[in-house]
């Protein structure tokens, strides 16, 4: 039932349009419908994504409209559903108390806190799949209202995971990020034909075409399968076929069938002995948001290509292993969770452009590194250029650039995880050529599954994981805009952590803390925020 003594009004930073922030001190709050939630944030870390939405706004694939998975009239009834160019809220790492429920909620209840697993798979928008924080409004605010027709998955998961009153509420935010890193490891790879999908064959030659051991899903063969000449591709539909066979070489036929493919899409190139010669503009944008995979063999038996795609993308014994962009928050997890692996002759590379950023990754990184025999590096490649070939990337920087340098060093069998979302419409020349020769795979997730939060939520209760050592500044709603602006200019390395109920609380790295609020910096264990600090902060802060 709602509770009459929730306040009519809050403080909300909305985003109304592309880059425009506005701090509302009196957004309402809205009481809980039959179906819904009402939530009190505690607290909410700001993420890259949320500076992609910034800028994107209504272009943004997660801010699309839902397109299936929950009636148009259950949609009407959410007020936190906001797709395309309603103002939204954003914010999507986020721990929360639930203080009201409508009174056909069956699976929540009032006190509970929890964690948000925010990535709505089964609501797919047009690009990509909705999500908290997005098109549906995120916790920058001091409470959210969610549907239990939305958080609620198909099997009965819950999206909002129950968790102690032991952790600090910024160790339990931070899951949800650190839960993105372990799911681009961890996801699972489709390694066959889609059953039941639409596959195109295309073939300069028609004699080219073999189609003995192409793989198949245990679920069944694709349901459709159309053969066109590479004049007549131009003419399908744009991302029709989740998967294309292309039996040719042709820079320019590979450029028309880039737009085919569907979500989660699969294109195999067949070179058949040819060679491309030429650098071909390829979705990278769409490997990332949208799921879609390039492979190949410089052979003629297509069945070749998908030995190239692994079940997972986890980390491999011997893996020389870079992390660009390492000294940002995300980078920062990758090299970490790559340190306490436990994976056999791994050597670790972080490499970032400015110095102060690897040096606060140096202090975190090594004494993991000497305490699991891992060799760990760095590298400021704005004095030091990259040198040799290299078997994984991990790239935390959305520069299309990247993706190209990173096929051009390759070892073989050379994993290429684009983490960082690339806008979905971005297209850039890669030599596709050496990335089929050295037999590479790129590959990228957007977001996380309600199993990969428990996976990190259980090494956070257990003290296998301290999520705190990723805070690097703390908050209330008056630093709100300029935290989302360290975001962007990339001046803090770790993560900023926003309490909205510390309305006037500026932006304050930890190593500025004794100065602004001296008891709290008390409470910082080797420079780390803590439980007892955020306890502090929340006495003292709120009291001023």
């Amino acid at each position: 039932m709602p509770n009459t003594a929730l306040p009519t009004t809050q403080y909300a930073l909305q985003l109304v349009g592309p880059g425009q922030l506005t701090l509302n001190p009196a957004k309402p709050v809205i009481p809980p419908g039959p179906c819904q939630v009402l939530a009190r944030i505690e607290c909410v870390s700001l993420c890259f994504s949320d500076l992609k939405l910034l800028k994107q706004f209504d272009q943004h694939p997660r801010k699309g409209a839902v397109v299936k998975g929950i009636s148009p009239e259950a949609l009407r009834e959410i007020p936190s559903y906001v797709p395309g160019s309603k103002p939204t809220v954003l914010g999507h790492e986020v721990t929360l108390r639930i203080v009201a429920v409508g009174a056909k909620v069956k699976h929540h209840s009032v006190g509970e806190r929890c964690i948000a697993q925010t990535d709505y798979r089964d609501l797919p928008t047009a690009g990509s799949a909705s999500a908290f924080g997005y098109n549906f409004e995120g916790a920058l605010q001091e409470y959210v209202l969610m549907d239990e027709r939305v958080i609620i998955d198909p099997t009965g998961e819950r999206f909002l995971i129950p968790v102690s009153d032991q952790p600090a509420a910024a160790a339990v935010a931070l899951v949800e990020p650190w839960a993105c890193v372990e799911d681009s490891y961890v996801n699972l790879e489709r390694q066959t034909l889609k059953a039941g999908g639409r596959l195109l064959i295309v073939a300069d030659d028609p004699a080219l075409v073999s189609l003995d051991g192409l793989p198949h899903a245990p679920a069944g063969p694709p349901a459709e399968v159309l053969r066109h000449t590479p004049a007549q591709v131009g003419t399908l539909a744009d991302q029709s076929f989740d998967d294309i066979l292309y039996f040719g070489a042709s820079k320019a036929v590979l450029e028309v069938l880039n737009d085919k493919l569907a979500a989660r899409g699969i294109i195999n190139i067949v070179l058949g002995g040819r060679r491309i010669g030429a650098p071909v503009n390829i979705g990278v944008g769409r490997i990332h948001y949208g799921m879609t995979r390039w492979i190949g063999t410089t052979g003629s038996d297509p069945a070749q290509s998908y030995q190239v795609i692994p079940r997972t993308c986890e980390l491999r014994s011997g893996e020389n292993f870079v992390v660009i962009g390492a000294g940002g928050p995300m980078g920062q997890m990758h090299v970490i969770r790559a340190l306490c692996s436990g994976v056999p002759h791994l050597t670790v590379i972080g490499t970032d452009m400015d110095d102060a950023r690897l040096a606060s990754l140096r202090q975190k990184a090594e004494p993991f590194a000497r305490a699991n025999g891992v060799t760990l590096k760095m590298v400021n490649t704005a004095q030091t250029p990259l040198p040799g070939k290299y078997s994984y990337f991990a790239l935390m920087a959305p520069v299309p650039a990247l993706v190209a340098n990173s096929i051009r060093d390759s070892q073989p069998g050379c994993l290429i995880n684009l983490f960082a979302g690339i806008p979905a419409p971005t297209k850039h020349e890669l030599d596709l050529d050496t990335y089929i020769a050295n037999r590479c795979f790129m590959f990228g997730t957007s977001g996380s599954t309600i199993e990969d939060m428990k996976i990190v939520l259980r090494k956070v209760t257990s003290g296998q994981l301290n999520t705190n050592c990723s805070v690097d500044a703390i908050s209330g709603m008056a630093g709100a805009r300029a935290g989302i602006a360290a975001v962007e200019n990339r001046t803090l390395a770790g993560k900023i952590v926003v309490y909205p109920m510390l309305y006037d609380v500026g932006l304050i790295p930890l190593a500025d803390l004794s100065r602004h609020y001296p008891t709290v910096a008390a409470k910082l264990e080797h420079g780390q925020w803590t439980r007892a600090a955020e306890d502090e902060l929340l006495r003292v802060a709120a009291k001023a």
